[in-house]
């Protein structure tokens, strides 16, 4: 049976209203940037984001650079929310299987379209989080909404996880698909709930990078034995 943890925050009260003033900033401008497909140049790729899937924003390219410098010949790999593709599509230059899953329709589709559009080979598939997944993965890259707010539509749903389920539930189930001394990669920042995704991460049977538990906002942690940052 799956384990189960009840999300709470563990921000201050004043913290968390800020985090919800500087939110409702951010979607009421993705709803006005987002209404429309929108193209990105972005470390040597093309991408065609469409309205409510998660755009490429001025801090993507951090975890794009780390996937592009982790991802290693030979490697699978799985991007979990790959939203429109981008870090699939960085990694399948080099990795031997790229596996892209999201559970947003839409998502899946754009991400289909971009790996067809920059010349590489990637499995997409629909996905509540592990429910389309087998197998093991050397890395697992994993960018997921910061924010535990519940999405008022298919716009706010890009950029929220109600309550941190999926986070939650990448957490208890990510190391059954990590191989033995495979590697995570996860993008975090401070608009979210950093101490909980220190708890899921402690919680878990990996090794983490002394930058992790002193607060890095991202950061990298290593199968049975092996940490990178």
């Amino acid at each position: 049976m799956e384990e189960k943890i009840a999300y709470t925050p563990r921000v201050r009260p004043e913290d968390a209203a800020r985090i919800r003033r500087w939110h409702e900033h951010a979607y009421q401008a993705l709803r006005e940037e987002g209404a429309r497909e929108r193209s990105f140049s972005y470390l040597g790729r093309t991408l065609l984001v469409p309205p409510g899937v998660q755009p490429i924003t001025g801090m993507s390219h951090l975890l794009g650079e780390a996937v592009l410098a982790e991802v290693r010949p030979g490697d699978r790999v799985l991007d979990m929310g790959t939203g429109s593709g981008v870090n699939a599509v960085l990694a399948a230059a080099t990795a031997a299987y790229v596996l892209a899953v999201d559970v947003n329709p839409a998502a899946v589709a754009a991400a289909r379209r971009n790996a067809e559009r920059n010349g590489v080979t990637i499995d997409v598939r629909e996905s509540d989080v592990f429910s389309a997944v087998e197998g093991e993965f050397d890395l697992i890259v994993f960018d997921p909404p910061f924010r535990w707010f519940a999405p008022r539509d298919l716009t706010e749903a890009a950029i929220t996880d109600a309550n941190y389920r999926a986070l939650t539930a990448f957490f208890h189930g990510v190391r059954r698909h990590l191989a033995s001394g495979g590697r995570l990669l996860v993008f975090f920042g401070t608009s979210g709930d950093l101490e909980y995704l220190r708890e899921l991460a402690r919680a878990r049977p990996v090794s983490w990078p002394r930058s992790w538990r002193d607060g890095s906002w991202s950061g990298t942690a290593g199968g049975s034995n092996t940490t990178r940052t």
